[in-house]
């Protein structure tokens, strides 16, 4: 686009070079204008663009000043100069483009004049970019800035500079707080420009900048800068201020959004047409939806003539008339009309007029609303109320509304029951006197017509309604030979100072009378079940320490003879077995009564196991015999008629039947009086069975008849100034019976006021002739097999008592045994020990840290395959059976209970250790 012509000046060439100058075709856009001078020639000089000048051999300095003189300040001087006289231009280096070192051959001269001319190419072409930036940057109105990395401004616009209200010479080289007139760099300005850097590409946003004449908005598009060898030297951006842009748009989309809010919302329709009618000036589209007509000559064609044809004939004559009252520049009238559509729907429209004046001409503006779904909700509640004003009477026979002043009222609702002869007695303007009267002659039940007639007299009713705004009164209809439940309610209305109106209701309240009357028998005959049941429970908490005494007396008796007889070691081993058996009996007593829900609901099972019956029999002899003494009483067990002795049978469960019945005899035979147990064995059993029939006789005070009865009911005793003073908890029997029912036997009860008792039961019991019973009761305590003896335990209990008693039990029968106190000990020392150092555990459960159960589990969870395989044994006081279960579910190998029976735990650790 631009073309450089030089003049080209040759000083001091020598002919051979000029001439390459003057034949080497100008680089395009150049030409050339090529003369010559023999020496620094003044005028030759200031012609010229470009000087080459040979001071080789001459006065270098002083030619080159004198050219320098007369020289255009742009003019390139190029100076031809030997080695030697280096030393002397160094001074003049600055004032001179280029030092060619002479001599220069042809070639050399004609390849350093290609390098110049191609030198200037590019400047002219830098020269040409650089006044197309600034001429480009300069006439538009964005603002663009070029910035270092540091954010100093290296180059601005005139626009920039404008805004900022600048010069170029105080922004460029100044950072963004000096040029906007704020305390610190914007750091959204920052963080813009920062990712351009780092992204290396163009970001276009929005800035909000504060500057001290306030906060402009810009629309920026930034870019890298990039030096010489690709890195990034900073950004080039360009800003376009919106700032009064955007208020305006923001204020135009407000306003559009307003009025699009109103008009998109607006659901009135508007007409404005001629004071005659015949001309429609302006009507918009909610007016013709309304109307029924989609535009304005649809509804002009139609007809329009001050009432649109949609009209209904009967409404158009009424919304006329209206129209035709207003007379007066801003008179105003509302109507209500219906308008017709294609379709047959019928709208119901709500209409205002008003009479206006426009450039000197009277007009009609009107309104229109359709208010159609309102009409629609309002017949629908209308309806609806007068259906719930029906469904609220429903129930009542009677439905009166009297002023109490007057004493005259109207029927709003009569049953048309025709038993009652109401449609008779209420019917047209109504007496509440007179009613009221007829009313209790024909139905009332004699018994309550005093009260009602009393209730609803004119005063009695002035009177309580000042105070209530209702009020009720109950009563009985006579029907057949029944009575019917009525109630009668009597509710002021309105304002009670202004007048005194009521509404009277009579309603049947038979059905809810009946059914409140059964509630209220039931709920009495659930308390004084609830109060009998809490009575005999009271009576079973403070009178059970009767039956636990029973063995207590024996293990406390026995003691003693054992060490006053310490001496005659027979003596003493026969005390001891009895002590046993009367720890067994009370241990099991103990777990009945803790047992005693289950033993009522059926939850207990039976435990057989091989029984020898004449043994079982001593032994409860045995047991009960020391309390008989004491009390003065002869004792007989008789067991000479079983044939069969060995059986199978829960042995437990038969004990705690008989101990039942023994102990009943002991409380209630007076001193000198006789108990004889006798257990024979009857005909009738299948083969293989024994029938057996045991019978508990006493000479006692016996039972009434009334009594036996009831004595297998739970909590239940004799109440009789003889057995008043006597203890017991009333459950002996029923357990007695529960248990004895599931065994599949009977028990029979014969007794007579003053003379005694005697108590039946037969059993069928398995024969087990074939083997042998071993009595544990009698028997020496098992002991520990060969290669039981010198196994470790590690016995887990926190008690210090029960771990003492287990100690030296287990030490004393050749076991080796450590201990810990709680669940995580235990793990402890079974991680510490290794695999092969305890054989077992003997774990108890309920512990403090760790309990038995969270023990076991961690213990069975361990790495080390051996130690999470040992056994372990449950040695607990939670005896029921599911607690065995929970025992076994959480990895334990058994379950025993305390107190310990040591020929239980040796058989358990016999049967784990072998």
């Amino acid at each position: 686009m631009y073309h450089f012509p030089v003049n080209i000046c040759l000083v001091g060439l020598s002919d051979e070079l000029a001439s390459i100058v003057e034949t080497t075709e100008p680089l395009f856009p150049f030409s050339h204008m090529v003369f010559c001078a023999p020496g620094p020639d003044p005028a030759a000089i200031a012609r010229a663009d470009a000087l080459f000048v040979d001071v080789s051999d001459r006065n270098a300095t002083a030619w080159i000043t004198d050219a320098l003189a007369v020289k255009k300040s742009w003019a390139k001087l190029v100076v031809i100069a030997s080695h030697e006289q280096m030393t002397e231009l160094a001074d003049l280096f600055d004032a001179v483009a280029d030092i060619w070192i002479a001599p220069l051959s042809v070639q050399e001269f004609s390849f350093r004049f290609g390098l110049w001319q191609k030198a200037c190419r590019r400047e002219a072409e830098a020269w040409e970019t650089e006044q197309y930036l600034e001429a480009t940057i300069n006439s538009i109105p964005c603002l663009v800035w070029y910035k270092s990395k540091d954010g100093i401004h290296h180059k601005v616009n005139d626009a920039f500079c404008a805004t900022v209200n600048k010069t170029k010479e105080d922004v460029q080289g100044r950072g963004h707080a000096y040029i906007w007139d704020v305390e610190a760099d914007d750091p959204a300005c920052i963080e813009s420009e920062r990712q351009v850097m780092e992204s290396e590409s163009t970001i276009v946003s929005e800035e909000v900048v504060q500057t001290g004449a306030g906060t402009r908005l810009l629309t920026t598009y930034k870019s890298p800068l990039y030096n010489i060898d690709g890195t990034v030297m900073g950004t080039v951006g360009v800003a376009i201020d919106v700032t009064q842009e955007r208020a305006y748009e923001t204020e135009i989309v407000e306003k559009n959004r307003t009025l699009e809010t109103i008009f998109t919302t607006m659901e009135c329709g508007v007409i404005t047409h001629s004071f005659d009618g015949t001309r429609v000036l302006g009507i918009n589209q909610a007016a013709l939806n309304i109307l029924g007509y989609h535009s304005e000559e649809e509804m002009v064609d139609d007809g329009f003539d001050m009432v649109a044809p949609s009209v209904l004939p009967e409404d158009a004559q009424r919304l006329r008339a209206s129209i035709a009252t207003l007379k007066n520049v801003g008179d105003s009238v509302s109507t209500e009309y219906r308008v017709r559509h294609d379709n047959g729907d019928i709208l119901h429209v709500l209409g205002n007029v008003k009479l206006i004046e426009s450039d000197g001409e009277l007009l009609f503006q009107r309104f229109l609303l359709d208010y159609t779904d309102k009409k629609l909700e309002e017949v629908q509640k209308d309806r609806y109320q007068k259906e719930l004003i029906h469904a609220l009477s429903e129930d009542y026979l009677i439905v009166c509304s009297f002023n109490l002043d007057t004493g005259e009222g109207i029927p709003l609702r009569v049953s048309g029951d025709k038993m009652r002869h109401l449609d008779d007695l209420f019917t047209g303007i109504l007496q509440l006197d007179d009613c009221i009267d007829a009313y209790l002659a024909s139905a009332v039940h004699e018994d309550d017509r005093a009260t009602l007639k009393n209730t609803l007299t004119v005063a009695n009713l002035r009177e309580e309604l000042a105070d209530a705004t209702r009020i009720h009164v109950n009563y009985r209809i006579a029907r057949d030979e029944t009575a019917e439940y009525c109630q009668a309610t009597a509710v002021r209305t309105g304002d009670w100072q202004d007048g005194h109106d009521i509404v009277l209701g009579f309603r049947s309240v038979d059905v809810q009378t009946r059914d409140e009357m059964k509630r209220r028998a039931l709920l009495e005959e659930a308390l004084d079940r609830a109060n009998k049941a809490s009575a005999a429970k009271s009576a079973f908490l403070s009178n059970m320490s009767h039956d636990i005494r029973t063995p207590m007396n024996a293990i406390v008796g026995f003691t003693t003879l054992a060490g006053s007889r310490i001496d005659q070691p027979e003596k003493v081993r026969e005390y001891l077995d009895k002590i046993q058996s009367s720890s067994t009996h009370l241990l099991s007593l103990i777990n009945d009564i803790l047992d005693m829900s289950r033993i009522e609901s059926g939850k207990v099972s039976l435990d057989e196991q091989p029984c020898n019956l004449v043994d079982m029999l001593e032994d409860l002899y045995s047991i009960v015999q020391a309390e008989a003494s004491a009390r003065q009483l002869y004792l007989t067990v008789i067991t000479d008629d079983i044939q069969h002795a060995n059986v199978h049978c829960d042995k437990l469960r038969i004990n705690q039947i008989l101990l039942n019945l023994l102990g009943n005899s002991l409380k209630f035979t007076k001193p000198g009086g006789f108990i004889k147990v006798n257990v024979t064995e009857v005909l009738g059993a299948p083969a293989g069975y024994g029938r057996y029939r045991f019978t508990v006789s006493d000479t006692g005070i016996g039972m009434s008849a009334e009594f036996v009865d009831h004595i297998f009911d739970p909590f239940e005793r004799e109440r009789t100034s003889t057995i008043s003073g006597i203890q017991g908890t009333g459950l002996g029997m029923s357990i007695t019976k529960s248990l004895v029912d599931m065994m599949h036997g009977t028990i029979a009860v014969d007794s007579t006021k003053g003379k005694g008792s005697t108590f039946t039961i037969e059993l069928m019991l398995e024969l087990n002739s074939s083997r042998p019973v071993v009595t544990p009761a009698k028997a020496h305590h098992l002991k520990p097999n060969h290669h039981m003896r010198g196994s470790r335990i590690l016995l887990v209990d926190d008690n210090d008592l029960n771990r003492e008693i287990a100690i030296t039990l287990l030490e004393d029968e050749g076991f080796t045994v450590e201990y810990a106190v709680d669940g995580q000990e235990a793990v402890s020392k079974l991680r510490a020990s290794g695999a092969d150092y305890f054989q077992l555990v003997l774990m108890d459960v309920q512990m403090p840290v760790m309990n038995g159960y969270e023990a076991t589990r961690t213990i069975r969870h361990l790495d080390d395959e051996h130690l999470s395989r040992i056994p372990i044994l449950a040695m607990t006081a939670d005896a029921f059976e599911e607690d065995r279960q929970k025992a076994l579910r959480c990895g334990m190998d058994g379950h025993l209970t305390k107190p310990i029976e040591m020929d239980k735990l040796f058989e358990a650790l016999d049967t784990m250790l072998a």
